[in-house]
């Protein structure tokens, strides 16, 4: 059990095989979201769920939150290690820690949780994009009271071909955009789900296009308007950085 005082600690559960580009550049993916949404005094753990590395039942409590992160692979899919995953969740659910889902680990939690995720009607969403925040949506977002009262929408970074389609019964989306309704949730003051990816810079995003473009997933023409858009516009990552920090250690 968390004794009061003691350093706090935290899991990411990586749901993506490591990228040499990421791993050269930024040390590994591991090494990318410590930077956005940890702080000097905390232990974070890495579990590779992808691989079938999960933290040990006994040892949940002693944790303070995990983070979900994105994945290629469809959160709606039977895997083993996704199966299991959606178990964790349910069991981290009931003891109320603090987890963030990042993409497919806001779709997979919506999934865990009761809700139905989907292929988005209207493909690919990659680039940046604006979202609208409800900060007066419900009294368990404290974490966005530090946001300046004049602003209703940020850009974040996006890349995700899945969509939240229905949402848990206990959930209650607090931003939307014009290409996704359900681009944050919340359920109570312990999950939070984000669409976008505020861990990731446009770097990495391009490296994410250049693979893309090789195994085929997307069209060369698609690509290079993509690519175009992303050299004019920037993702408010020190605001998405800040809430995502403030719900973890909130």
């Amino acid at each position: 059990m968390k004794v009061e005082g003691e350093e706090k600690r935290y899991g990411l559960l990586l749901a993506k095989k490591e990228d040499e580009y990421v791993k050269e550049m930024y040390g590994g993916y591991f090494n990318v979201f410590v930077t956005a949404f940890g702080d000097d005094g905390e232990r974070w753990d890495l579990f590779r769920v992808v691989e079938g590395q999960f933290p040990d039942t006994n040892d949940l409590q002693n944790y303070d939150g995990f983070v979900i992160s994105g994945s290629p692979f469809d959160a709606y899919g039977n895997q083993d290690w996704i199966l299991n995953l959606c178990s964790l969740l349910q069991t981290l659910d009931l003891m109320n820690k603090k987890v963030l889902g990042i993409c497919f680990g806001h779709q997979v939690l919506c999934r865990a949780l009761g809700g139905k995720v989907r292929k988005s009607c209207t493909g690919w969403d990659i680039g940046i994009r604006k979202v609208k925040i409800m900060k007066d949506k419900s009294p368990c977002i404290s974490f966005l009271d530090g946001l300046d009262e004049n602003l209703s929408a940020l850009s974040i970074i996006e890349c995700h071909q899945d969509e939240v389609w229905q949402l848990p019964v206990r959930a209650e989306v607090i931003a939307c955009s014009d290409k996704t309704n359900g681009e944050m949730f919340i359920i109570g003051d312990h999950i939070l789900g984000i669409q976008g990816h505020p861990e990731c810079n446009k770097d990495i995003l391009n490296n994410i296009i250049a693979l893309f473009l090789i195994n085929g997933s997307i069209e060369k023409d698609f690509a290079e308007e993509v690519k175009s858009k992303l050299e004019i516009v920037e993702p408010d990552r020190k605001c998405w950085e800040r809430i995502c920090k403030s719900f973890l250690k909130g």
